[in-house]
């Protein structure tokens, strides 16, 4: 079973199946395996790319801090959705800088629980690590 160790491998272990000595299928506990832990890195590379291109969009005045945040936060206009009651196309139009702007403290708190972050930090862009 390969325990070669991860950044998840100091947080939790991951369940994987393997034959024994008698060739069973038994259950292990793995810290990681090297092909996983680089699949996970070029990954995490991707998204912190798309984190600093939407920031760079939201500094450019081409979208709003609003797609910053999606991107931080892992998520898309349909969970953004679910979690603020806002319809897909409102959220669309809350991504342009001018209508966000325009935004009532009451919506914009609804993006700032979503976000877990205060209406002052989704509108200056500021981040607290969790």
């Amino acid at each position: 079973m390969p325990q070669d160790m991860s950044s998840l491998g100091k947080i939790t272990k991951e369940v994987q199946y393997a034959t024994d000595s008698t060739g069973k299928y038994v259950k292990e506990l793995s810290s990681g395996w090297d092909v996983k832990i680089n699949a996970l890195d070029v990954a995490w590379k991707e998204i912190e790319k798309r984190r600093m291109q939407a920031r760079q969009q939201v500094v450019d005045g081409h979208a709003s801090p609003v797609l910053f945040f999606m991107e931080y936060r892992l998520m898309d206009i349909g969970i953004l959705s679910n979690y603020t009651g806002f319809w897909k196309w409102q959220i669309r139009r809350h991504l342009k800088p001018d209508v966000f702007n325009k935004l009532s403290e009451n919506k914009l708190k609804k993006y700032a629980d979503a976000f877990n972050l205060t209406v002052e930090d989704l509108k200056t862009m500021t981040v607290h690590e969790d």
